[in-house]
């Protein structure tokens, strides 16, 4: 046998384009669910279908936005490698932002309320994070305002997913037009979470672009639910980013069924994922028992190993 070697491996001499962690985010996988919409959606040809964005590198849908709004901040000379940004969060967007600030080269403060899960602390503060714990009677809100104080006290600078429009963007750039094409443009009805809004606002209006008769349901609590990553805003702090007309309706969610929901979708669907994934799923089921020959996309927004101190996975 001949020696194998670069004249008799062409090849071997092109050059190779590795991807760095970055280029990764996103064109994750759009997977069909098989025993958890039943047999009623068989008989009424609905197909459900979850958007797997515990897939990105960081673990969230999250990091879409992230490192939209850091890289598109850079890109304006807003920001430069080394400085320090600030934000507040309640885990998915702060694990996502610690993560691009290590990759970028920046200096990254979290603000989080104090009774969010202990893996969400440890993610971001192994991406090299500093983590300040707000009271949980205050709720994101005071997180929010903190972050801010510490802006006016020259500690940095606050990227502000809720009212940065370099979120959404990340949704009308990646997320929608994925889906879109995932689906050749058969998707009938797009269920998401609402938190920051981001996902909604900007997926809706990349689909919506495409076929206006495409349905947007936005998912938030029942009173006294606490679902992380699903939530209603009082109206001082409703996001800016959001345009209520991108959403056609509200289905409305509590906290004893997503939690089920996600233990089925561990056991029935093999897929490990978050509380708030599962209570969109909660709701694309019900869209889909009133409907026919549809086809239903929710976002599984992240994973399920950064709850499992929580107890929603009893061992």
């Amino acid at each position: 046998m001949a020696e194998l070697n670069s004249q008799n491996n062409p090849a071997e001499n092109e050059p190779v384009y590795y991807p760095t962690i970055a280029e990764i985010v996103g064109k994750t996988p759009l997977i069909r669910l098989q025993r958890i919409p039943g047999v009623g959606n068989q008989i009424r040809n609905n197909i459900i279908l979850g958007k797997l964005e515990g897939n990105n590198p960081a673990g969230s849908v999250k990091d879409r936005p992230a490192l939209s709004m850091i890289k598109k901040a850079q890109e304006r000379g807003d920001i430069a490698p080394g400085d320090t940004l600030i934000e507040a969060t309640s885990g998915n967007t702060g694990i996502a932002l610690a993560m691009v600030a290590a990759i970028l080269g920046y200096k990254m403060v979290l603000v989080m309320p104090d009774n969010q899960s202990l893996e969400r602390r440890q993610s971001m503060t192994a991406y090299g994070a500093e983590l300040i714990l707000t009271p949980s009677s205050g709720g994101m809100e005071y997180a929010r305002d903190y972050a801010k104080q510490l802006q006016k006290e020259g500690r940095g600078i606050v990227l502000d997913q809720f009212s940065n429009r370099d979120n959404p963007l990340a949704h009308i750039e990646g997320t929608g037009p994925e889906i879109w094409e995932d689906t050749k443009g058969r998707i009938t009805h797009f269920v998401s979470s609402m938190g920051t809004t981001g996902t909604i606002t900007g997926v809706s209006t990349f689909l919506k672009a495409q076929n206006p008769h495409i349905q947007i349901i936005g998912v938030q609590p029942t009173e006294g639910s606490q679902i992380p990553g699903i939530r209603k805003w009082a109206p001082d702090y409703l996001p800016k980013i959001f345009e209520a007309n991108r959403v056609d309706s509200l289905e409305y969610v509590n906290q004893m069924e997503a939690e089920e929901m996600c233990r089925r979708l561990a056991r029935e669907e093999g897929i490990f994922c978050g509380v708030s994934a599962a209570g969109t799923l909660v709701a694309a089921l019900r869209i889909a028992e009133r409907i026919e020959n549809a086809t239903v996309v929710f976002v599984v927004c992240d994973r399920g190993d950064r709850y499992l101190s929580t107890g929603v996975f009893p061992a």
